[in-house]
């Protein structure tokens, strides 16, 4: 019978050098699947993010819901007997995740080739904002950077005003799903091969992956067509975009052949067919006069869920704006464990996002819990290494292992 911790990935071991969140998320992804990961921390402050979002009892709620189910080894990384715990523990793992600077891996001694000298089929998973290699390489960077690089700002805001970023980490997350699929590709070929490999996975490169239209317009138009962001709405189809509703506002998806339903919702029949009106070519020439008559027609419903209902009776692809505070208490997000509620030991009981991949021989999260730091220094060091007590101990003793209250 499979224990409390079995999962898709048990059996799979992952020393993870990642801090933030992009490369948290990619080991985070591994650990909801059951795999072992071992969360390399440097003394004295362990993740950064260990300093965000405290707001119960100096606890990180940031940290907690990035780092579930990971064992936290936390080492004075620049002390030999720190480095020569690394050396050891390679050997034992499957997997290496890490998402520093480009250089910095081989600047510590832990480079693809001398990770290969201590496993021979390691693979090595480095995530970073503009990839391991190219002339922007070297550069420090965050999502927002890789964001402004890939063209994706550049199509978000009003027309001809400042560009806007979203407030959500859209491109670290998909680039720790996006890693977490390339390691798993890895382990495939490795279980044909026997051969590890170095993986490469850069935020730009995702971010450029998530364009669906504008860089083909561009080049296939030989530059005639140059998209550009348009407000509240898509540059290429239309109706599709956000549209104002009383007392609040809704997206509606009403192309090509949605747009009949939507007429049929509106009681508009002679739209479906309408000079102007009925293509998306002459729906996106005449774009402000659509918008005007579909907020109005949205105007006469008392308030923006029955507009939204009215819409969903006609198949209408559309959904109401929800604020955070919405999506935390929305009856369809609670049932798919959307929003998650987890009980820290420390912070108590609060909603983060839940686990995305379902699994049929899987249906429930598993009960992970966010280390303290330095929580499971004895642990792996007895466990897999083998050491003493004592020896544990004299490591303490030397500031070489660190442990902290959160």
């Amino acid at each position: 019978m499979a224990g409390p911790m079995e999962h898709v990935l048990t059996g799979l071991r992952v020393l993870d050098f990642t801090r933030a969140l992009a490369g948290p998320t990619c080991t985070r992804m591994f650990a909801e699947m059951g795999a072992e990961v071992i969360k390399v921390e440097s003394a004295p402050g362990g993740d950064m993010v260990r300093r965000m979002s405290k707001i119960r009892n100096e606890r990180s709620l940031y940290y907690v819901q990035q780092n579930l189910g990971k064992k936290s080894l936390c080492l004075n990384l620049r002390d030999p007997r720190g480095m020569a715990i690394i050396a050891a523990l390679v050997p034992k793992v499957d997997v290496v995740v890490e998402n520093f600077k480009p250089g910095t891996m081989a600047e510590m001694g832990l480079g693809y080739e001398r990770l290969r000298e201590m496993r021979q089929d390691i693979i090595l998973c480095s995530i970073s904002a503009l990839g391991q290699k190219g002339p922007l390489a070297g550069l420090p960077g965050y999502d927002f950077i890789a964001q402004g690089y890939s063209g994706v700002t550049s199509m978000i805001g009003e027309a001809g005003g400042t560009p806007y970023i979203p407030l959500v980490g859209v491109g670290d997350v998909s680039t720790g799903v996006h890693g977490a699929l390339a390691v798993l590709a890895a382990l495939r070929y490795r279980d044909r091969t026997g051969k590890g490999q170095h993986l490469d996975i850069g935020l730009l490169d995702v971010y450029y992956h998530c364009h669906e239209v504008s860089i083909h317009q561009f080049s296939g138009s030989n530059g005639q067509l140059k998209p550009s962001r348009q407000g509240p709405h898509l540059n290429y189809v239309c109706p599709a975009g956000v549209f104002k509703a009383n007392g609040g506002w809704v997206v509606i998806m009403a192309f090509l052949h949605h747009w009949k339903d939507l007429c049929t919702a509106m009681n508009r029949p002679d739209l479906v067919n309408d000079e102007k009106l009925g293509t998306d070519a002459g729906r996106l020439a005449n774009r402000a006069e659509l918008i005007k008559l579909l907020e109005d027609w949205l105007a006469t419903f008392p308030d923006r869920d029955s507009a939204v209902a009215k819409m969903h009776q006609h198949s209408v692809p559309a959904a109401p704006v929800l604020s955070i505070e919405e999506t935390v208490n929305h009856p369809h997000l609670k049932a798919r464990g959307t929003v998650r509620t987890i009980d820290d030991r420390i912070a108590g009981k609060f909603q983060i996002p839940g686990m995305p991949l379902k699994f049929s021989e899987f249906p429930a999260d598993l009960p992970l819990e966010a280390a303290t730091l330095g929580q499971h220094n004895g642990n792996v060091l007895r466990e897999l290494l083998g050491r003493s007590d004592q020896e544990i101990e004299e490591l303490r003793a030397a500031n070489v292992l660190l442990e902290g209250e959160n």
